[in-house]
């Protein structure tokens, strides 16, 4: 490597270097890729990677300016969510 050439960093981070830079567990971001509430994320030969631009995406869409911002943020929380199903006009569930 010639000196006047600073190393690029990494492209990608594998999960718990992704995770590391959003100041989560492993375990956590692995929940959210999981319940689809997480960071896009890549497989490269079978590994799962993310990019940075991804991370920080992700990090956007949960940032508020209030708490009593009525959006909330869009980042879900890394657990499982259940659709409720509306029942079909005329019609009662059993």
């Amino acid at each position: 490597m010639r000196p006047d050439h600073a190393p690029l960093p990494p492209r990608y981070l594998r999960t718990k270097e992704a995770a590391q830079f959003l100041s989560l567990s492993a375990r956590t971001l692995e929940k959210h890729r999981t319940y689809g509430t997480g960071p896009a994320y890549h497989k490269l030969g079978g590994r799962v990677v993310y990019s940075i631009e991804d991370l920080e995406a992700w990090v956007q869409r949960g940032a508020v300016t209030s708490t009593s911002d009525p959006r909330g943020g869009r980042v879900r929380p890394a657990k499982r969510h259940v659709l409720t199903a509306t029942p079909p006009a005329g019609r009662a569930f059993r």
